[in-house]
């Protein structure tokens, strides 16, 4: 009986059923049967959490509580609705604007972290030369619907340290392709260091700069970190 049970079970694909069925005491069939039903569920729901998490590519994170005082939070939105990932939900984006090590990326990491934990979201996480060097890659390989397909079934792309490096035409064009794609259909969060006017520096040509911003404040929330750079601080602190 206990490989016929292991058999049917593998075959439904009840991984925690077919492995721990025997552990659960109950002394009601109903009980039993639910107790069985939620530690599947619970099993499959962390497995799931766990891929996503993976799949992520996330910054490690130190895990201490995040400073907000150096922070200014546009209306309409609110602290909670940013850490918390809720503006996913309304397709909303988020550009986090200041200098080098103020916290953009911590942030975004934390917000991402409580997206998947919370709603489940499909999130990807890329620096901007990263993301455009795969586009690149991909166009050359002619394997770029492929990977725009896998970019389409993300809840929130993260586009880090834009500004840092000027992109040629080609990976200028392409970002904007995934830039467009993403427009009103799923949310993007977008660290830089530099403002919106300075922004021709990175794509190198006006009207793509400009189709760029437009398609992205229209549904954006600015937050502008000021400060100096932790890293910075915390040196200065140990010598």
């Amino acid at each position: 009986m206990d490989r016929q049970i292991e058999a049917y079970a593998k075959r439904l694909k009840l991984s925690w059923i077919r492995e721990h069925y025997h552990e659960v005491e109950e002394s009601d069939p109903k009980e039993y049967l639910l107790r069985l039903f939620e530690k599947e569920v619970a099993n499959r729901e962390e497995r799931k959490i766990n891929l996503l998490l993976n799949q992520a590519q996330l910054p490690k994170t130190g895990g201490s509580p995040y400073q907000w005082e150096h922070i200014q939070i546009p209306q309409g939105i609110e602290r909670e609705q940013v850490l918390y990932g809720d503006f996913i939900s309304e397709k909303e984006n988020l550009i986090f604007y200041g200098g080098v090590g103020t916290g953009k990326t911590y942030l975004t990491t934390l917000l991402s972290l409580n997206a998947i934990n919370r709603f489940g979201s499909c999130v990807k996480f890329f620096t901007v030369a990263g993301l455009v060097n795969k586009l690149i890659e991909a166009n050359q390989n002619c394997t770029l619907p492929k990977f725009m397909k896998q970019l389409e079934k993300l809840d929130l792309l993260v586009l880090d340290e834009l500004g840092y490096i000027p992109l040629h035409k080609e990976g200028a064009e392409l970002l904007f392709q995934v830039i467009s794609m993403c427009y009103e259909s799923k949310s993007l969060v977008i660290t830089t260091n530099l403002q919106f006017g300075q922004w021709n520096h990175v794509f190198g040509d006006p009207i793509l700069t400009e189709a760029v911003i437009d398609r992205l404040i229209h549904h954006s929330h600015l937050l502008v970190f000021k400060g100096d750079s932790f890293r910075y601080k915390e040196s200065l602190l140990h010598n």
